[in-house]
């Protein structure tokens, strides 16, 4: 075996039976065929489940590791998450940025994450955390593709130059195009921002990513406007409506009528269920409400939708290891998405839904592709959500850059045992 051809074996495939062999040369997959019999050197997967690998759609890296700074969000609301970042980002510097984005890449390459998009926000006349990312995206490259969302966090029609700033920030590199407009001041205001940005998508040929209608609020109905303009200019594919949380408080009159037009325009969807379920209902007495969106009545339309962590250790989410396991473990819980079959298709939902999301080429297990995979230490989908197995090896365009040694339990009873939970 060359220094550039890798051979792993025993390996388990989705939707297909029994052990498998992939060969992998010049880092591209050559060949996947039924395990043989005979065995040279290579990379024993000892059973575990090769899939793609793992695909954040929706984080806030220039926020990242700054939970407490300077002050705890004490409410878990949405809006004093956005006060208390105010105030740290009045500390940012360029190596502040690089430094914290880079610990969280690190955590997430460890975890299998190998494609990232990024929220940077640019309400912020020196764009210091912009630029920053920018230099991040090209030293990160070889092991993460990183893409970033120009993110006006307090709005564009209302923060000041918010809209120069935003073309300003595309100019310089930004790779998708974002608003929000359910914090703008007005409904008015909203709307016409996002005829803004979709202009600004067209001018500059980008992608589109909207923080949508998050909030409790039952009239917040940006995500309509975003899916119409997106029929309008036949862009759908390329233009995601983040978190969509009014829709968890939509009635069902509307809500039938709004899923007609979800599903002409070919939007996609990112849900972020740690987050939301940590910031929605705030504001309810009882019974709470969950406030994620209609994941499971997307996927019964046929609507693409994918799951995102949003934050890690930040004003607005104060845990997080960047596992994406732990993320599709919640939402699967908080969509009631519990069947056997669901659990076990539930991988879609953070790797081929959200490549989709993410508009990637030649994403997949397949010969002719990049091989860029993961091992995870399970039989199958469902098996890794219950057991929330580690990933064993993380392999990018042939080369193993992350790898975890799996943990060993032996209780010690009237005699000592292993426990591995199977």
């Amino acid at each position: 075996m060359s220094d550039n051809t890798l051979i792993i074996h025993h390996a388990r495939l989705t939707n297909r039976e029994g052990l498998w062999q992939i060969t992998i040369k010049n880092g591209l997959f050559i060949s996947i065929q039924p395990q043989s019999d005979s065995i040279v050197s290579g990379l024993d997967a000892q059973g575990g489940l090769v899939i793609p690998p793992f695909v954040e759609p929706h984080i806030h890296l220039d926020t990242t590791q700054t939970a407490g700074q300077p002050a705890w969000n004490q409410s878990g609301t949405l809006f004093e998450g956005i006060e208390r970042w105010a105030e740290r980002k009045a500390q940012l510097t360029h190596a502040d940025v690089k430094e914290r984005a880079v610990k969280t890449l690190k955590w997430q390459i460890a975890n299998g994450i190998q494609h990232v998009r990024t929220h940077i926000d640019v309400s912020d006349p020196t764009l210091i955390a912009l630029k920053a990312m920018l230099e991040v995206k090209q030293e990160i490259a070889p092991w993460v593709d990183l893409q970033i969302v120009a993110f006006p966090q307090e709005g564009i029609l209302s923060y000041p130059n918010g809209e120069a700033l935003l073309e300003e920030a595309v100019k310089l590199g930004a790779d998708v195009i974002g608003a929000i407009p359910h914090f703008e001041f007005t409904r008015e205001y909203g709307v016409e921002s996002l005829h803004k940005i979709f202009a600004l998508a067209k001018k500059y040929d980008r992608l589109i990513d909207v923080h949508c209608d998050e909030i409790d609020d039952e009239q917040s109905r940006f995500v309509e406007t975003v899916a119409a303009l997106a029929h309008k200019e036949s862009i759908g594919k390329k233009v995601t409506a983040s978190h969509t949380t009014a829709m968890h408080s939509y009635n069902g009159a509307y809500t039938s009528r709004l899923f007609r037009l979800l599903k002409m325009s070919e939007i996609n969807f990112v849900a972020n269920p740690l987050v939301n379920i940590h910031l929605q209902g705030r504001f309810d007495t009882y019974p709470k409400r969950r406030g994620v969106t209609r994941v499971k009545e997307m996927l019964e339309a046929g609507i693409n939708v994918c799951f995102g962590h949003d934050d890690v250790f930040d004003p607005w989410y104060p845990l997080g290891t960047a596992n994406m396991l732990q993320v599709l473990h919640m939402g699967l819980h908080v969509c009631q998405l519990m069947g056997y079959q669901q659990i076990n298709q539930g991988l879609d939902l953070i790797t081929y839904n959200s490549a989709k999301t993410l508009h990637l080429q030649k994403y997949g297990i397949e010969e002719g592709n990049p091989a860029n995979l993961v091992i995870l230490a399970a039989e199958n989908g469902f098996d890794a959500v219950r057991r929330q197995t580690p990933v064993r090896y993380s392999i990018r365009h042939g080369k193993v850059i992350a790898e975890t040694k799996l943990a060993e339990t032996t209780i010690h009873l009237s005699k000592s045992e292993s426990v591995n939970f199977n």
